[in-house]
């Protein structure tokens, strides 16, 4: 048995469990394929033990399976997919939410390099038997919880050291910089989210960052793929699904409560986000929610 097959057998034994000291990793275990949905991801560290997963950033389609890893540093906007899952073969995943101290301490020990040219906000790879070893070793302490107090936080170390040995070195080391020009965009990404509802600039955005339009437009998109103002009618248009799929009130109502002022101009932008119009699509999402219980 190898360590990816290992990891799975892990996966499957302990899928949805969650430990004190351990409560920034999580399995998922997904029985079938899914519909394309829109969401925002944190920043983590994601491998792939089982099935096939299509993420779409922007204008750029990834699919990614068995040992592939996806690492993300900031809060992007993104369309998720399964594409291969079964009862019988779940796809299956392991997700460790990042955190800038961890990965400071890791950085400390490592030599300096220059802050290179603004890294995108997430990045792709295979994962190489190291590190498939220290995820494993990570996953192991389900197996092990009077360790977890101990052990837990130094294996993290080494997962994190082991990926600053990959290509997602830089962004990583963006994550941990307090000062660095990912910070900057993240404190504006942040900003966006509190005041999506309000008719932002540009100009707006770009002071929370302390950039000038121009570079902060430049360094925004390097991060998330998506300009300023697509961040946030994506922002927009997520919480707007969330509240016609509750049922809080209708569509036209939803479109007012999220910024819109135009209903029409709501209903186009939804539909090319979802692929249906608003109360279509909320419909058809709650009958395939009400179908699977």
């Amino acid at each position: 048995m190898d360590k990816l097959d290992e990891i799975r057998s892990l996966a499957i034994r302990h899928a949805g469990a969650k430990y004190p000291g351990m409560s920034r990793l999580s399995i998922y275990s997904i029985t079938e394929p899914t519909e394309l949905n829109a969401l925002v991801y944190d920043p983590m560290a994601f491998i792939v033990l089982q099935g096939t997963k299509r993420t779409i950033i922007g204008d750029k389609v990834f699919e990614y399976g068995p040992g592939q890893t996806m690492v993300v540093s900031a809060e992007i906007a993104a369309m998720g997919q399964i594409v291969e899952a079964s009862p019988d073969k779940p796809f299956l995943a392991v997700n460790l939410d990042l955190d800038p101290a961890v990965i400071m301490n890791v950085v400390l020990y490592l030599a300096k390099t220059p802050e290179l040219q603004m890294q995108p906000g997430f990045a792709f790879s295979m994962a190489n038997a190291e590190l498939i070893g220290a995820w494993q070793r990570l996953l192991g302490m389900y197996e092990r919880p009077k360790e977890i107090p101990v052990m837990a936080l130094h294996l993290e170390h080494e997962l994190m050291f082991r990926l600053m040995l990959t290509p997602h070195a830089e962004m990583l080391r963006q994550i941990a910089g307090v000062e660095s020009r990912l910070s900057h965009v993240r404190q504006a990404m942040a900003w966006i989210r509190e005041h999506y509802t309000e008719q932002l600039s540009v100009e707006d955005m770009a002071a929370v960052a302390g950039m000038s339009e121009s570079v902060f437009h430049r360094r925004f998109k390097a991060v998330t793929a998506l300009s300023p103002l697509q961040y946030q009618k994506h922002i927009r248009l997520q919480e707007a699904r969330r509240r016609l799929i509750a049922r809080q009130t209708d569509a036209a109502s939803v479109a007012f409560a999220v910024g819109y002022k135009s209903t029409s101009q709501f209903s186009r932008e939804y539909k090319q986000l979802f692929g249906e119009p608003p109360r279509r699509d909320a419909d058809m999402v709650s009958a395939r929610v009400k179908g699977s219980l």
